[in-house]
């Protein structure tokens, strides 16, 4: 029996699912290039969507006008990525198939007993096992919506990967703007060519980022996304859960989690222990990744629910 499993059937016992948000888990294969160092997509877990559109008047969000970004769509397409392109791709149902659910949790009947739905953290247990790919993705797939916009945020400011990704650099970032009194939401957010995504890179390097993670500047920050525009979906690209403070405090501010999972590779161990660090009352869905493909047999799919 495989880690993958091994930790499918014990996970109804690990995982942290909210009792009201259904988190799925969906076997697909690795498209990914590894370039990025984010494997291919697998599928699991609930769907979500957002977007932040944020000003910053009044401690609302919104992109300052000169902050924009050009995404070479081109380049995440060749490399397996969900694209704006019209041509039907496996790996744009597989996300969809994965954010329907996150988007259901987020507006949906049950996102009444999650304390902000529409904040979705993605992390895994250890590096590598594409986390960054699939946040990626998964804001991509969002952005596709008709109705709801989504803002991705690089919360891993001890190794970030989102502007390494989308192939972009900014000057400011999220760690920026917390240890400043003088930068504005407004321009550390960048608008992007595609029209309902916006993103807000890691920043600079700071030897104080659990505490600026942690501090009221940050959970205002959170507030504001979770409360000011009722269409916005927010993905925090987190740091792995084991061995690192920061994803912790990240998790407390959210309402759902999306867990990582490398088929073959991640073990049931350091899964338990990277569960155990997630609030309770969070719901966490799995997204196994790099899963075995077979030409014969094509995808496997299996859904599993799983409440405490």
């Amino acid at each position: 029996m495989s880690t993958i499993e091994k930790a499918l059937d014990k996970l109804g016992a690990a995982a942290t699912a909210s009792p009201a948000a259904e988190p799925v888990i969906e076997k697909a294969m690795s498209a990914a290039d590894e370039a990025i160092n984010a494997p291919a997509v697998q599928v699991t877990t609930a769907a979500a969507q957002a977007t932040a559109t944020p000003p910053v008047i009044a401690e609302a969000v919104e992109a300052s006008p000169r902050n924009f970004i050009e995404i070479d769509l081109q380049s995440l397409s060749n490399r397996n990525f969900v694209s704006m392109a019209t041509e039907r791709r496996l790996i744009y149902e597989e996300y969809r198939v994965i954010k329907r659910k996150l988007i259901n949790n987020a507006f949906g009947g049950l996102s009444s007993t999650l304390k902000h739905p529409n904040l979705i953290l993605v992390s895994s247990s250890r590096p590598g096992e594409g986390k960054t790919f699939t946040s990626v993705n998964l804001a991509l797939s969002i952005a596709l919506e008709q109705d709801k916009t989504v803002l991705l945020v690089d919360a891993d400011v001890l190794r970030p990967n989102v502007s390494r990704t989308l192939e972009i650099s900014t000057p400011l970032g999220l760690t920026d703007y917390l240890s400043s009194t003088d930068i504005d939401v407004a321009d550390i957010i960048y608008s992007t060519n595609v029209e309902r995504l916006k993103l807000i890179t890691a920043g600079k390097p700071h030897h104080l980022s659990t505490e600026l993670l942690a501090s009221d500047k940050m959970i205002e920050l959170v507030n504001e996304f979770a409360s000011r525009y009722p269409d916005r979906i927010v993905i925090f690209d987190a740091p792995p859960l084991l061995g690192v403070n920061e994803t912790a405090v990240l998790a407390a501010m959210c309402g759902q989690a999306v867990v990582v999972l490398e088929e073959n590779k991640t073990k049931l161990n350091e899964l338990d222990k990277a569960l155990s660090l997630l609030p309770k009352e969070l719901a966490v869905g799995f997204v196994i990744n790099k899963a075995y493909y077979s030409r014969d047999k094509g995808y496997g799919y299996g859904y599993g629910y799983y409440a405490e």
